[in-house]
């Protein structure tokens, strides 16, 4: 949830920079395009993260302890 927030957080301050560029430099030019595409691959970054499938308890208990005996992995 905190991650949520600290990416809104980052693509509105994206926003204001790209709209900020573009009054300084002009809407046709090459910095505007730039920050404005900055501002989409954060934005596609951040739905992505959304759309990943959530750990359940096991996977996230053995991300936080990895040498636990439950998450030992064994191979053929």
């Amino acid at each position: 949830m905190q991650e949520q927030i600290q990416a809104k957080s980052k693509i509105e301050e994206e926003l204001e920079q790209a709209r900020s560029v573009c009054d300084v430099s002009g809407s046709n030019s090459a910095e505007c395009a730039a920050a404005w595409d900055a501002v989409e691959e954060m934005q596609a970054s951040a739905s992505h993260k959304r759309q990943a499938k959530p750990k359940n308890s096991l996977q996230q208990y053995c991300e936080d302890n990895p040498d636990a005996d439950e998450c030992r992995i064994y191979e053929d």
